[in-house]
């Protein structure tokens, strides 16, 4: 089995160093960058598996390299870092597609442990087949009939869009899901959608998956970044 191929997108020498020396030592086939136009090419080139990528870079942004890399369709994980310990810097970083976010300075061993735990998931994602079948509690969800078996209402029938909104959420259950990936994955940017879309059908959805839609157990808001949906 070949090495993993992490790309790490850094302009702190001692940092690229001991992250380097770091997960070489794991196993990793690593790769540095330290722009961001740089980090573009290496991905083009060699189709890595996970990036750590530095907010702070000289020309190209962070921001901007994670946003070119997903509208290129490259749907590994990406692991921000940033000297800031703000808000805003972890909303936006979710909002355009990172999939974990690291304030400096933080633990090699919690990096590791974040690398692998993402790698993992990431696996499941591909080498699995859709999902059809999801039990959230007492609901039954019947993905590939469109249909829920709530435990008060009986059968509910699914949209086609809820069917693929709950597959998208499902696909990265536990993770924060911005609105923006949902309008991106399930909506594909269509003409005249928006946040305000994605609201209106994952409160429908709510009502017909959640014993108290107004109280949800399974499909929760993450105020200021998007939706989770739980499952164990």
């Amino acid at each position: 089995m070949s090495a993993k191929k992490i790309v790490i997108v850094e302009d702190e020498p001692s940092l690229v160093f001991t992250l380097e020396d770091t997960l070489e030592n794991e196993g990793y086939e690593v790769f540095v960058a330290k722009k961001g136009d740089k980090a573009v090419e290496i991905v083009k080139n060699e189709n890595p598996d996970l990036m750590i990528l530095d907010l702070m870079l000289p020309g190209m942004s962070g921001y901007d390299v994670c946003k070119k890399v997903r509208s290129m369709n490259y749907t590994f994980p990406i692991i921000m870092l940033t000297a800031r310990d703000q808000e805003i810097d972890k909303v936006t970083g979710l909002n355009i597609g990172a999939d974990d976010y690291m304030t400096k300075p933080f633990g090699v061993k919690e990096l590791l442990a974040r690398i692998q735990a993402r790698l993992r998931r990431s696996d499941q994602y591909s080498n699995n087949t859709p999902m059809n079948e999801i039990s959230l509690g007492d609901t039954y969800i019947d993905l590939q009939n469109a249909e829920a078996e709530h435990p008060e209402k009986g059968g509910v029938e699914l949209t086609t869009r809820e069917v693929e909104l709950i597959r998208y959420l499902a696909a990265h259950a536990n993770e924060p899901v911005s609105r923006d990936a949902l309008l991106e994955n399930v909506w594909r940017y269509e003409f005249s959608t928006n946040t305000r879309t994605v609201d209106v059908h994952i409160s429908k959805l709510r009502s017909k998956i959640e014993v108290h839609a107004d109280d949800p157990k399974y499909l929760v808001t993450l105020h200021g970044v998007g939706y989770m949906l739980k499952m164990n």
